[in-house]
C-alpha cells in the first residue's frame, strides 16, 4: 500500500515535501545551535558534567547538515543532468 502512495506522488508534490523539510531542518540547526551556546556556557559554570549534552547537540546538529547537503547534491546533480 505505501509502495502505491509513493508511486502515484508527482514531482512537484516531492519537491514541496523537500521545501517543508528543509525550513524544518534549519529551525531544527537553530535551535541546536542556541542549545549548544547555552550548554557551552554552562559547561564552565558546571565543572565539566553538561558534556553529554554539548555532544547530543553536535550530533543532531551534523545529521541536520548532512541532510540538507545531501539534498542540495542530490538536486544539484539532477540539474545538472537536465541540463546536458
Amino acid at each position: 500500500m505505501v509502495e502505491t502512495i509513493v508511486r502515484q506522488t508527482s514531482k512537484k508534490t516531492w519537491y514541496r515535501w523537500s521545501v517543508y523539510i528543509n525550513v524544518v531542518l534549519f529551525f531544527v540547526i537553530a535551535l541546536m545551535l542556541y542549545f549548544l551556546m547555552k550548554h557551552s556556557i554552562d559547561y564552565g559554570k558546571s565543572g565539566g558534567e553538561i558534556w553529554r549534552w554539548i555532544t547530543l547537540d553536535i550530533g543532531i546538529i551534523a545529521i541536520a547538515f548532512s541532510l540538507i547537503f545531501y539534498q542540495f547534491f542530490r538536486n544539484l546533480f539532477t540539474i545538472i543532468k537536465r541540463s546536458l
